[in-house]
C-alpha cells in the first residue's frame, strides 16, 4: 500500500481527504504543520506528499518544500501542492516548472477529490514504472 502525508493546518480537511485515500486503498499520514510534515516526511518517507501553502506563515508550504527539495531522501518524493492560495491572492500563479518551488502539480481547494484521487493514481505508477525500468 502507498503511503501518501498530508501536511495542512484546516483539521477538517485534513481528515476529510485522509479518509477519502484510506477508503482509497492508501495508508495516510497526517502533519498539521510544516516542521511536523518535515519531520514526519524524514521519518516515514511517504510516496507522495500533498501540502498546503498557507499554515502558520502564509509562505510556510513554500519552505517546507524547498527544505524537502534539499533533503536526499525526500528530492524525488512526489509534492502535490493543495492550497487556496488562488483564491486569497488572485492573479498569482505557480506551475510545477518554476524552479523556486520544486512541486509535481497543484490544486486549488475546494479539491474535487476524484480529480485529486486520479492525479495521485497517475504520479505513483509513473514513479513505479520509473523503479522498475532498467
Amino acid at each position: 500500500r502507498h503511503k501518501i502525508l498530508i501536511v495542512d493546518d484546516d483539521p477538517d480537511f485534513s481528515q476529510a481527504v485522509a479518509s477519502f485515500l484510506e477508503a482509497s486503498g492508501y495508508d495516510v499520514l497526517q502533519a498539521a504543520d510544516g516542521t511536523e510534515g518535515l519531520k514526519v516526511a524524514k521519518a516515514e518517507r511517504p510516496d507522495l506528499i500533498l501540502m498546503d501553502i498557507m499554515m502558520r506563515e502564509r509562505t510556510e508550504g513554500f519552505f517546507t518544500i524547498q527544505e524537502m527539495r534539499r533533503t536526499p531522501a525526500l528530492k524525488d518524493v512526489p509534492i502535490f501542492v493543495v492550497s487556496s492560495l488562488y483564491a486569497q491572492i488572485p492573479g498569482f500563479r505557480i506551475t510545477p516548472e518554476a524552479s523556486w518551488l520544486a512541486h509535481d502539480a497543484f490544486f486549488a481547494k475546494p479539491v474535487d477529490l476524484t480529480q485529486l484521487l486520479e492525479k495521485i493514481r497517475q504520479r505513483l505508477a509513473e514513479t513505479a514504472r520509473k523503479e522498475v525500468a532498467p
